[in-house]
């Protein structure tokens, strides 16, 4: 009979995505050391100094932090050697350099927001939405040199829902995500833990989003266009331009009318209709440039449209 022994580890992590693991880890058996998070720096529009969510999460849980400028520093090695840790978990953290994912007597294991081999890289949520797919999922791997290629200890799908777009398609895999996590540790814990190597042949590229990822173009079906706002709301926001200023696309439907592709063809309360390549896009929110979002009625009654104008 395996025994599970509560390990000790070191967490590293930024966003909120990370944070239901973090949480997850400390309520369990197993004793997080420390947590690892990026130097505080500036964000919106005020440029404040602010922490990330991992450090806000580890503040309120008592633990210590690590916040290194330059994870190759040996000093930094040294400090994460001196607390001894069984293993190491990744959650949305930087790539590690070999000096310090092989620190750990059992290892270093992250988890990533797709179903490896596909989408390996910065932006595997954003990705499975773009090109409309049906199914996602988690994936638990041990660290190895090249990013995103280790062998793969868990996974778990999920469907895409048909009214999931970026937010609530990060919030759901960062739930399951963390439950993953909590799994793949008891089992490197009751060393009953088996792995698969990845199939590099069937490995497809999941690469940083850019503004140009962003950017609509409506000469491309409805679905598409669709599929990208999806990607990307309610934030950074799929976008295109009107009278030369930037209108982000938040909330869309697909239609069956046509007409010349970035022409406005049909107006309502609560929508407007701009033609695509293939089908139309209806429209019901937006976010103008220097605005916050809104429904498309309020941003109507402030910005007149007429029937026939174009965007792009």
């Amino acid at each position: 009979m395996k025994i599970d022994v509560p390990l000790k580890i070191i967490f590293m992590g930024t966003p909120d995505f990370a944070v239901p693991a973090l949480e997850k880890l400390q309520a369990s058996h197993h004793q997080v050391l420390a947590v690892v998070t990026p130097p505080d720096k500036q964000q919106g529009r005020g440029r404040r100094i602010r922490p990330s969510a991992v450090k806000q999460t580890a503040e309120t849980l008592g633990l210590p932090i690590l916040q290194p400028e330059n994870l190759k520093d040996p000093e930094f090695a040294n400090k994460l050697t001196q607390f001894a840790p069984d293993l190491i978990v990744v959650v949305a953290f930087k790539i590690l350099p070999e000096s310090i994912f092989s620190i750990p007597r059992l290892g270093s294991f992250n988890l990533h927001a797709s179903l490896l081999p596909r989408y390996r890289g910065a932006a595997p949520i954003h990705w499975a939405l773009l090109n409309g797919d049906q199914e996602t999922g988690v994936t638990t791997f041990f660290l190895k040199r090249k990013v995103d290629t280790g062998n793969i200890i868990l996974q778990r799908s999920l469907p895409i829902l048909a009214d999931d777009n970026l937010h609530r398609l990060y919030a759901k895999l960062g739930a399951i995500g963390a439950d993953l996590v909590l799994e793949t540790v008891d089992h490197i814990a009751s060393g009953s833990v088996n792995t698969s190597i990845q199939e590099n042949s069937e490995a497809t590229p999941a690469p940083k989003v850019t503004s140009a990822t962003q950017t609509l173009n409506f000469d491309q079906s409805a679905t598409h266009c669709h599929n990208r706002v999806r990607a990307f709301a309610p934030s950074p926001g799929a976008f295109s331009y009107r009278n030369g200023a930037r209108l982000k696309i938040l909330n869309t439907a697909v239609s069956d009318s046509s007409g010349e592709p970035g022409q406005v063809i049909e107006i309502s309360a609560d929508s407007f209709t701009i033609a695509c390549g293939r089908g139309s896009l209806v429209i019901y929110a937006v976010q103008p440039e220097s605005k916050k979002p809104m429904d498309v009625s309020a941003y109507l009654r402030g910005n007149p449209m007429v029937v026939g104008e174009q965007l792009g």
